[in-house]
């Protein structure tokens, strides 16, 4: 349907690069209505608006911009004159929206751990000592396994580049 629709020029009433200017102006509205006087309410005030992108848009998400970058954009933000601190506002979500992206571990995990997880259950429920492997449904332990290889790929690739876990 997508495709008919462009094809006859009657798809989104924007090309998609101005889509996140339209939907972050649309925002700053319920940002305004909030009263921000401090940092903090800034801060968690940009974090509603990830929030709601990340929750909204399936399989795009955005990254959050550090608490450095947030902080310069708030004070950006509070010293610039009422009439240009909308405007001010959608040039820092635009330049600070940057697309989540996946590195190759995760995608080579995401995929090899499932049948890895199927293969030691099935290993597993031979073994007496576990048992107890036969009582857990496949579509909790498959799930549950792939969970646990990811976020413990993830914690192990930070430690051992030295990043901190939230900046």
């Amino acid at each position: 349907m997508g495709m008919i629709m462009s094809f006859m020029g009657k798809g989104l009433p924007m090309p998609s690069t101005q889509m996140p200017s339209y939907v972050i102006g649309s925002l700053y509205k319920q940002f305004v209505d909030k009263n921000i006087k401090t940092f903090d309410e800034f801060h968690v005030a940009v974090l509603e608006i990830f929030n709601a992108f990340n929750s909204s848009l399936p399989g795009k998400h955005y990254d959050v911009p550090s608490r450095k970058d947030v902080e310069a954009g708030y004070n950006d933000w509070r010293a610039a004159p009422e009439l240009e601190k909308k405007e001010m506002f959608i040039n820092f979500m635009k330049e600070k929206l940057n697309t989540g992206k996946l590195d190759d571990s995760t995608f080579i995990i995401g995929l090899a751990t499932p049948p890895a997880a199927m293969a030691a259950k099935r290993a597993g429920e031979n073994v007496p000592q576990l048992g107890f492997i036969k009582a857990i449904p496949d579509v909790i332990f498959v799930p549950s396994a792939t969970i646990l290889a990811l976020v413990s790929a993830k914690l192990t690739k930070r430690m051992l580049q030295g990043s901190p876990i939230a900046s």
